[in-house]
């Protein structure tokens, strides 16, 4: 009986503080965890080659103002050019697709060494980060895209004819749709960082002008044009995101200061 009285407390303990995983079996779990990406990232890539000429179309929308008025044509210069195009776009629609189960395998991963309330928010932390990385794909695709190839379509001279080679065209394309994914978790890694304790509401108004200055300096970094266009058109919603960050963590804050109140209302009176 006291044995078994003493393996349930253990358990609830783990239950509730979450448990150490061996060594070899935390990379047993992480080995589970690569494969299980991997192979999902295989199928979908095979279905964005299956599909790769909608896919093709699709992603040419942005440029399709100045192909249908001639002020651009787009071009292939290699025999394996547009092959290497295709499979370009196909791990694109792998990436963009197999996001939601990327993060949750992250988080599943995580998830053992976490306490019980916090291995609940697997959901949230799914739903959030994807929500986030599809936002900034959307957000490059529907706006900076368009704009970006204006400014550069409209710097031709009447007599100079633009002709973008495909692989440029796509490589360009992709480099900013992945980019402005990735940069708009930013407020997840904010969040997260403020769970821990180690960033405050407080600490990040302060740092506000320095965000802002990094923000720029991250845009200049990430984008693959140098134009100061499209640094601004990146840099904008990175200080949006900051300020959204500092929002979050406030509410963090405010309700960790309010279940600690309560706990300290529970206490017996001595």
């Amino acid at each position: 009986m006291a044995d078994n009285k003493q393996n349930n407390e253990h358990s609830e303990h783990g239950e509730d503080n979450g448990h150490t995983m061996p060594f070899w079996e935390h990379i047993g779990e992480l080995r589970k965890r690569v494969v299980l990406s991997v192979a999902v990232f295989f199928v979908l890539m095979v279905l964005g080659w299956i599909i790769r000429e909608p896919l093709f179309n699709f992603l040419k929308i942005p440029f399709d103002p100045f192909l249908v008025s001639h002020k651009a044509k787009l071009i292939y210069t290699a025999p394996a050019e547009l092959f290497f195009t295709y499979f370009k776009i196909s791990i694109l629609l792998a990436v963009v697709v197999g996001a939601p189960f990327f993060f949750y395998q992250l988080w599943a991963f995580v998830a053992p060494g976490l306490y019980s309330h916090e291995r609940r928010l697997v959901w949230p932390f799914v739903g959030f980060s994807s929500g986030l990385f599809l936002l900034g794909a959307t957000f490059c695709f529907v706006v900076v895209l368009p704009f970006t190839f204006d400014f550069f379509i409209n710097l031709a001279p009447s007599d100079i004819e633009p002709q973008i080679k495909v692989e440029d065209y796509f490589s360009f394309a992709i480099a900013f749709v992945l980019i402005f994914g990735l940069l708009f978790e930013t407020p997840l890694v904010l969040v997260f960082l403020g769970r821990l304790g180690i960033l405050t509401a407080k600490g990040m108004r302060a740092w506000r002008r320095y965000a802002i200055l990094g923000a720029f300096v991250v845009a200049a970094l990430a984008t693959p044009s140098p134009d100061a266009i499209n640094q601004i058109l990146l840099a904008v919603p990175l200080i949006g995101l900051y300020e959204l960050s500092i929002w979050l963590v406030a509410r963090i804050e405010k309700k960790r200061l309010a279940m600690e109140e309560e706990e300290e209302d529970n206490l017996p009176m001595p």
